[in-house]
């Protein structure tokens, strides 16, 4: 469900029981590790692309080629976006992008998007 580790974390944070950065912390390193999940579910899976039951089709495939290729590895910045961020992951692991620069980039945006949540509710508080 998109945005539910930000309903969760901003909970945590209104409940004034934990450490903001802790938590903000946590969340990240959840959040990648999910995002590293799918780089390898993309990176083995077109192994089965021509089964019948593979989710994806030539038209579809050629369309994640063209967004990668026209945006490239800088679009992972945008990995935490609901919608888009687990699709470009996936696609990052079939174009076998660097796990070291996919890890530096999701953070970075993953992170970015946590601390921007944070800042703002805490300044609410």
């Amino acid at each position: 469900m998109p945005v539910q580790s930000e309903i969760v974390l901003s909970a945590l944070i209104y409940s004034q029981k934990h450490s903001v950065v802790l938590l903000v912390i946590v969340a990240t390193i959840g959040n990648v590790l999910g995002s590293l999940i799918n780089y390898y579910i993309g990176k083995y899976i077109m192994h089965f692309k021509d089964r019948k039951w593979f989710p994806a089709d030539n038209k579809m495939l050629n369309r994640a080629n063209g967004f990668y290729k026209k945006y490239g590895v800088w679009s992972l910045l945008l990995a935490w976006t609901p919608f888009l961020g687990d699709p470009l992951t996936i696609v990052a692991g079939i174009f076998r992008t660097n796990i070291y620069l996919f890890l530096t980039l999701v953070t970075i945006g993953k992170a970015g998007r946590y601390i921007v949540l944070a800042m703002a509710l805490e300044k609410a508080l």
